[in-house]
């Protein structure tokens, strides 16, 4: 009997250029080819993929820094045990996702000392710990900036050298440069997985984390209970605001009031008054006026015939997803 496999992968809350777009889809469709044998290995390796096409934001090709380097963020979450691993800030991480599966796994393994093992490591510490792992590969820090990553950050350092560091909150332009990928995966044999992985803002400073590799930020997959629906879901968009209101998450935690009132969820529902309710409105509240966020969701639900699986799409602003 064939095992059930689904996975769900997206290029980011951002714009693409026309140019760019074609290879953009290309990348999201390579994913499908790699590795299924768990849901954890669908996103990780499917993050992978992403993160090897100079098109996005994530790995080679990621947006710079405001001294011109290449600094990760990624995140990976396993829904049938709620483990959680992260990277934060990483330079010289060729797939930055793959450390953060190996800071989850990490914490599955008994410590002599009982010491309680990290799930989020940042910066040279993550480095440190990387290369004590085989699975993780080291680069060079220079050869995950590309031609076109170096481009858009000299036309962006010049405009903020010539405006000023205190002018504004930067154009609409250079907000929609952000482009974190993502995914979220079904494996019949032990559920749903999620995963996000990013570059971050350009023209960011140095050490500056978003919300892929902070806890309930990012991304996010639950397994099923009486209380609450199966589901996983991978979030793109401006970090800080993102990480005001712990988006994945409250979007989670939406799904568990199926088991308080009883009734059946509704995903666009959900999606609906948790972005709008939860995310917008606040931002809003704050002056912030023209929030960036999409929304990757996966969430199985049984009919009267059995198994269902069921994909919805929420955004604001999302760029590509297939």
């Amino acid at each position: 009997m064939t095992t059930k496999r689904f996975i769900v992968v997206h290029g980011g809350a951002g714009v693409h250029g026309r140019f760019s777009e074609k290879e953009v889809k290309h990348a999201l469709r390579l994913q499908a080819l790699e590795s299924d044998t768990s849901a954890l290995a669908m996103v990780e390796s499917a993050i992978v993929t992403l993160e090897d096409d100079p098109h996005l934001n994530a790995g080679y090709g990621s947006n710079l820094t405001l001294d011109g380097r290449v600094e990760c963020d990624a995140a990976i979450m396993d829904g049938s045990s709620g483990g959680f691993g992260s990277a934060g800030a990483v330079a010289g991480v060729k797939n930055p996702i793959t450390l953060a599966r190996v800071v989850l796994e990490h914490a599955r393994t008994c410590d002599a000392l009982g010491r309680i093992p990290p799930m989020t490591l940042v910066s040279q510490g993550a480095l440190e710990f990387a290369a004590t792992y085989r699975d993780v590969e080291r680069v060079s820090p220079k050869s995950l900036v590309t031609p076109e990553a170096t481009k858009r950050w000299i036309t962006w350092k010049e405009q903020l050298v010539n405006l000023g560091q205190a002018a504004g909150h930067g154009g609409p332009g250079l907000r929609d440069i952000q482009d974190t990928v993502g995914a979220v995966s079904l494996h019949g044999a032990d559920g749903v997985a999620a995963g996000v992985s990013s570059g971050g803002l350009l023209l960011k400073h140095a050490g500056r984390i978003g919300e892929a590799c902070v806890y309930g930020a990012g991304c996010w997959a639950q397994g099923p209970s009486e209380t609450r629906a199966e589901m996983a879901c991978s979030i793109s968009g401006a970090g800080e605001h993102i990480i005001r209101a712990a988006l994945a998450r409250r979007l989670g935690d939406a799904f568990g009031r199926r088991g308080v009132s009883g009734d059946e969820i509704d995903p666009h529902h959900v999606l609906e008054d948790v972005l709008v309710n939860d995310f917008w409105r606040p931002c809003r509240q704050r002056g912030e006026l023209t929030p960036s966020v999409g929304v990757v969701l996966l969430t199985k639900e049984a009919d009267d015939e059995g198994e269902c699986v069921w994909r919805s799409y929420y955004s604001l602003r999302l760029a590509l997803l297939i």
